[in-house]
């Protein structure tokens, strides 16, 4: 299927654009079954967010229009949505008058092996560190060199995910997914004011536990934390949950918690 540039079938970006010279912009990942765009509220919810941290002046309704009728015409697979804030000359200045750019792109449904979801995953302990920038935390910006980086470290198949940390050795996501941990009856999820990405399926699990009158708390976690769960999972928006069995000399079995909430976002996914 073709990309759209601006709600028109395109195959290539303008060179002047800000997302080539400076990752000016932000992105969704939008998992697409049936025709029908999962999570929609929460990815537009972010993308409204991220527009008014960064001054990108987007038209929402345009936006929500074009991500329906793209993935109507996807039918299944991930649709990209990125928004770069325009084009310009040379600067880190933006144009006077720039406008905003809606460029979307579709692919298939990625083919994750099943044992993921059924037996768990194991993570690789990311070398690479995320740097703290309140202005950015949470946000899906176009600048993820330092997943880039994480993602580089490990090449085998024995490791589906890894660990990353910030520059203080508090853990904070994997390269692709946010992480919970479950202690006794109590889930926690790390505090993400400092860095990294507020996923869209994070943000609807933490609504979904509230509702199910599970304990939650959003704090800081550290490898302790880690040593001391009963349970682990990661999860986004395109394959869910996926339990965590493994990091280094750790292991977890997939728990009933992790089971509870891995149906949940299952049904989300599929609504």
């Amino acid at each position: 299927m073709h990309s759209w540039i601006d709600g028109v079938p395109a195959d290539a970006v303008n060179l002047q654009s800000r997302a080539l010279a400076y990752g000016d912009g932000l992105f969704e990942t939008i998992a697409v079954r049936a025709g029908k765009p999962s999570l929609l509220e929460y990815h537009l919810d972010r993308l409204a967010l991220g527009c008014r941290r960064l001054a990108i002046d987007a038209d929402s309704l345009l936006i929500r229009d074009e991500v329906c009728r793209y993935a109507s015409a996807l039918g299944d697979g991930v649709l990209k949505l990125i928004l770069v804030r325009g084009d310009s000359q040379r600067g880190y200045a933006p144009a006077a008058g720039a406008a905003p750019r809606r460029i979307l792109q579709g692919s298939p449904l990625p083919a994750y092996p099943a044992q993921h979801a059924e037996q768990g995953v194991r993570l690789y302990p990311c070398v690479t560190r995320l740097a703290e920038q309140p202005l950015l935390a949470g946000l899906k910006h176009l600048n993820r060199l330092e997943q880039v980086l994480a993602r580089a470290e490990w090449q085998d198949a024995e490791h589906a995910e890894g660990l990353m940390r910030d520059v203080s050795g508090r853990i904070v996501e994997g390269v692709y997914s946010n992480l919970f941990l479950v202690h006794g009856t109590e889930l926690l999820t790390a505090n993400l004011s400092r860095c990294g990405v507020a996923g869209v399926m994070r943000a609807a699990l933490i609504e979904q536990a509230a509702t199910a009158g599970i304990a939650l708390r959003v704090t800081d976690l550290t490898l302790q934390d880690l040593e001391q769960a009963d349970e682990v999972f990661v999860c986004n928006s395109v394959y869910g949950v996926w339990p965590v069995r493994a990091f280094a000399s750790l292991n977890w079995p997939p728990g009933p918690l992790t089971r509870k909430l891995q149906a949940i976002a299952r049904t989300l996914l599929d609504a």
